[in-house]
């Protein structure tokens, strides 16, 4: 809602809509309501939802889990956003993904495993797609972020020290 009312505060237009990007009915259904929605098509998706885990291999033999949720939200669920708009971007011969990345793909910093590796696949997915799509027009943009100052990173304290980003300088890069 606060970007909805900054875009229509310097004249554009926007909508919001809520979505359990996990869940394949929800992302349908939303995507269905936003092509709907849009008369002059949709031109861009922008994949920026991320969980990350700070945990080193010797303490997650056991938790499965983590890579489990962290690979469902940060690859599974930019894939599904992306084959929702793929085909009515392929049809319209226009449209862009914009991933939102992480640094630590190309670092590969101790303690993220989880983290990176859904980075990494969605990174590797993107690659191979955007070879296949060129044609259609629908191109691809990897942005490997470097550190942003939100709670995501509080809970690792030598992040205190390292420069990072403001999220307005985030949303900038994005926009760049």
């Amino acid at each position: 809602e606060e970007v909805k009312a900054e875009v229509e505060a310097a004249g554009g237009t926007a909508r919001v809509y809520p979505c359990d990007i996990t869940d394949q009915e929800s992302v349908a259904a939303t995507v269905k309501q936003m092509i709907e929605d849009s008369p002059d098509g949709i031109d861009i998706l922008v994949n920026n939802a991320g969980r990350s885990i700070r945990r080193s291999v010797r303490l997650s033999y056991d938790r499965m889990h983590d890579y489990e949720r962290t690979m469902s939200l940060n690859y599974f669920a930019a894939v599904r956003m992306i084959y929702a708009l793929l085909p009515h971007m392929s049809d319209r011969h226009f449209g862009h993904i914009v991933n939102v990345s992480s640094i630590g793909v190309q670092t590969a910093p101790p303690r993220f495993s989880a983290y990176v590796a859904s980075k990494a696949a969605l990174d590797a997915f993107s690659r191979v797609v955007a070879s296949e799509t060129w044609s259609d027009g629908v191109t691809f943009t990897t942005i490997h972020m470097p550190l942003v100052r939100t709670p995501m990173i509080s809970p690792t304290k030598i992040y205190d020290a390292f420069p990072t980003k403001s999220p307005d300088e985030a949303a900038q890069l994005v926009v760049d």
